[in-house]
């Protein structure tokens, strides 16, 4: 009996050993990855270099993060889906971003795209704006109102005289 008990002490004690190193491996892989990912959120570089490829791409008011990062995977603007999402939540133009048709770059990184994808409520009335396209926001109603300004400043001006 005194063997079996000495027998099973030993095989406990490398299971445990086995079952540490396995943990520590874990650990150590898990930690490598988020150090990366967390490198990669703030030195993640553009697609290319020079002057790019340019791309058209169409976001709505309905798309998720998710949805748009896998957009911009499909279309060559970034290398994963998923740091675009962590990269969305930690940008400073997150709420400015907005839905809209826009001509983005590969030499673009996510930060620069995300500025570029900034709508703002007055650039819906400026013809060459990039946002003014069908479905951005901010063209509507705020065009109207500059255009019955405008009106209302003529006929001031026509009623001095």
């Amino acid at each position: 009996m005194k063997s079996g008990n000495v027998i099973l002490a030993v095989v406990g004690a490398i299971f445990r050993v086995v079952v540490t190193i396995g943990v520590v491996f874990v650990i150590y892989k898990g930690a490598l990855l988020c150090y990366d990912y967390g490198y990669r959120i703030f030195t993640e570089p553009a697609m290319s270099s020079g002057d790019g490829r340019q791309v058209t791409v169409a976001i709505t008011e309905n798309m998720s993060v998710s949805e748009i990062g896998k957009l911009f995977e499909s279309k060559g603007l970034v290398r994963d889906s998923k740091l675009f999402i962590l990269q969305y939540y930690l940008s400073e133009f997150r709420a400015d971003v907005g839905a809209g048709v826009f001509e983005l770059s590969t030499s673009m990184t996510v930060e620069e795209m995300m500025e570029a994808m900034v709508v703002k409520e007055d650039e819906g009335a400026s013809a060459g704006s990039p946002n003014s396209a069908a479905g951005s926001s901010g063209s509507g109603a705020g065009g109207a109102e500059d255009s019955s300004d405008e009106e209302s400043e003529s006929s001031e001006d026509s009623s001095e005289e």
